[in-house]
């Protein structure tokens, strides 16, 4: 696959950014399309002046040729609840028209083809730790089913292209991932708590703080998702990290690591948060080779100096 030319969608977002940054590394020629409803050209600034790197504002519901690729990876959404929730329609409409809109040209081309999924796909799960082959507990008319519903749906659609036509797709299940680029307000458990502390804000934990997530860093996660898209495994598979923290753990690592003084201050869960979080990732394992290499605490110190950026950023100018 080494110097083809890859579509990224998404590529302005978070891990959209993280995959053409990976995918540059190997060799590859990289043409990154978003419509910037959630991305950021900052993102891709670092990549203004490489030659392998092209970028198209577009909006992939609405069909689209941009010519021959060799590859698709399909990372366009919103991804965070405070994106999700306040462009709905959208989320709905990039999970299925977008979606399919990316098949059609990987279908085109007889191109390799990824999509983004997500661990919302198990919902409020009653399986624990959560195993690909379970169905998932979500609800399909509550706030979060714009989102949980379009990535469920986005996964049957990639997989009938794989049966019906036989486009060689590949489906990687996202747990919760965090890094430089994440954006600073986005609502994430993450940004959230680092982004408080680091203003000197009391840190808000929503329910008891007893919920659980687990945190995967963003080298990791597109370290498996990068071996995944060169794998013959159809089937969706696991990526994240399987260390299981509270969030009022996960509340206290930052407060250590930043040697910050702020109170902790509790409020009503939000409907439908899932209570537990964490990847069986045995199938990662075994057909990947792949494992997290970065702890929790390894990677907020990485994410450091950029959330202390974003905070800066906020400080009016002198």
């Amino acid at each position: 696959m080494a110097d083809h030319l890859i579509l990224v969608t998404g590529s302005a977002g978070f891990l959209g950014s993280h995959l053409c940054d990976a995918l540059l590394a190997e060799g590859h020629q990289v043409l990154g399309v978003d419509n910037l409803a959630t991305g950021s050209l900052a993102n891709l600034a670092h990549l203004k002046t490489e030659p392998r790197f092209r970028f198209e504002q577009l909006d992939i519901c609405t069909p689209f040729d941009l010519g021959r690729v060799e590859y698709v990876f399909n990372f366009a959404s919103p991804a965070s609840p405070v994106d999700y929730m306040r462009l709905g329609i959208e989320t709905l409409r990039v999970g299925s028209a977008g979606t399919l809109n990316t098949l059609e040209v990987a279908k085109r081309y007889n191109a390799g083809y990824l999509h983004a999924s997500t661990s919302e796909c198990y919902g409020d799960p009653e399986v624990h730790p959560q195993v690909e082959s379970y169905w998932g507990n979500v609800n399909p008319i509550g706030p979060r089913s714009v989102y949980d519903e379009a990535k469920r749906f986005s996964e049957a659609a990639v997989s009938a292209y794989h049966r019906y036509h036989a486009v060689n797709t590949h489906l990687v299940r996202i747990f919760n991932t965090y890094g430089p680029r994440l954006q600073a307000n986005d609502g994430r458990v993450i940004s959230n708590l680092m982004m408080q502390a680091l203003r000197g804000e009391p840190m808000t934990i929503y329910g008891d703080g007893s919920q659980t997530r687990s945190f995967c860093y963003c080298s990791d996660l597109i370290a498996g998702i990068v071996l995944l898209s060169k794998s013959k495994e159809h089937a969706p598979v696991n990526i994240g990290n399987p260390t299981e923290w509270t969030i009022l753990e996960c509340a206290k690592e930052i407060q250590s690591l930043l040697g910050a003084t702020s109170e902790i201050v509790f409020k009503p869960l939000p409907q439908d948060d899932p209570l537990r979080r964490r990847p069986d990732i045995s199938r990662a394992q075994r057909l990947l080779g792949w494992a997290p290499k970065v702890s929790l605490r390894e990677g907020l110190a990485l994410s450091l100096d950029y959330f202390k950026a974003c905070v800066a950023a906020e400080q009016p100018q002198a």
